[in-house]
């Protein structure tokens, strides 16, 4: 199981949640493991527990049983400093609904992280200018959230989630709220930077258009991964799919 190209691997992984006096499995023991900088899609209807396995990798929620590891180290036994440290500085995080601070400009929610994680002023600000500029948006940077597109909030989500260049980028159904054609852009984009940046990402998504870009598809349904896909082995149309069930 071990194994040094892999900088995720989850191992046994249960999750349960009470609602009331009913006890919902999400998750059914897992076993996964990412290799660096693979772009990776974990798709499945809702309620598959998709989100949850996404948010047990990002350190967001910790497992009923079984284990995490990032670099083979075990999330679930650090402490709550050391695990902010590796939230900052590991992964970055790309979210639905965008999730950027809406009284700041695009360039002060790209430093933002920087700043938490001691990056001075001014080495922030420059860095971000760039991060802003790869993602396209180099001419927005002073515009507040309500003054750009949904397409470009997003871009900002992606600029800030890079700007500790982390090893790992978890998106979660990142074109959700976007449009069929800046959904594709923002797909492109994350691929692009996949491929230059050797950053994993792993995105948690209903849209099959991941499929055009993704290393591996990660198919869970019930708590259960059916299926682990590369890219040349995927031969799934459109019409097959039926993500709602």
């Amino acid at each position: 199981m071990e194994d040094s190209s892999s900088i995720v691997r989850v191992s046994k992984v249960t999750k349960s949640f009470q609602l009331g006096k009913v006890e919902v499995q999400a998750l059914k023991g897992v076993d996964l493991e990412v290799d660096t900088g693979k772009y990776i899609s974990i798709m499945g209807p809702s309620g598959s527990g998709k989100s949850t396995l996404f948010n047990m990798i990002g350190g967001l929620d910790k497992p009923t049983s079984g284990k995490v590891f990032i670099d083979e180290v075990d999330i679930a036994q650090l402490d709550a400093y050391e695990l902010a440290w590796l939230r900052c500085r590991k992964i970055g995080y790309i979210f639905q609904t965008f999730n950027i601070i809406q009284v700041m400009t695009a360039l002060e929610n790209v430093t933002l992280p920087m700043i938490f994680g001691g990056v001075s002023n001014d080495a922030a600000v420059e860095k971000g200018i760039q991060l802003l500029e790869l993602v396209g948006l180099g001419d927005r940077f002073q515009h507040k959230p309500f003054e750009l597109s949904g397409g470009q909030q997003q871009r900002v989500a992606i600029a800030r989630a890079l700007a500790n260049d982390p090893a790992i980028i978890l998106a979660d159904e990142p074109t959700g709220n976007l449009d069929l054609n800046t959904g594709e852009e923002i797909i492109t984009l994350l691929k692009k930077l996949s491929q230059e940046r050797n950053v994993t990402v792993i995105s948690a998504t209903h849209d099959i258009k991941m499929l055009n870009v993704s290393d591996q598809v990660v198919w869970i349904r019930d708590g259960r991964i059916e299926k682990i896909e590369n890219r040349d082995e995927l031969s799934i149309s459109i019409g097959q799919i039926d993500m709602r069930s």
